[in-house]
């Protein structure tokens, strides 16, 4: 369950950042509202989940494909094996 707590003031949220950020990372609260002079001043909230990298299939269209990939199995095999070929 996912609350917003009461403001805390500036002293007790710089005594107990560790608390309230592990408060926000398990859920336990959505936002944490931070005072000075009973005044709120500030807002802590958790951070989404991080951006997706890449994706896949940026490089479509930039090189040509043979009609079988599979045509120079033997050959490649026989360089790992240190052959010839």
């Amino acid at each position: 369950m996912r609350t917003t707590m009461q403001p805390v003031n500036m002293l007790e949220a710089k005594s107990s950042l560790s608390r309230l950020v592990d408060a926000l990372e398990r859920g336990v609260e959505s936002e944490i509202v931070i005072a000075r002079n009973g005044k709120p001043a500030a807002r802590l909230v958790p951070l989404g989940p991080p951006a997706a990298g890449p994706r896949l299939g940026v490089a479509k269209g930039m090189f040509k494909l043979p009609e079988s990939i599979d045509t120079d199995n033997p050959a490649v095999a026989s360089l790992f094996n240190g052959e010839d070929g």
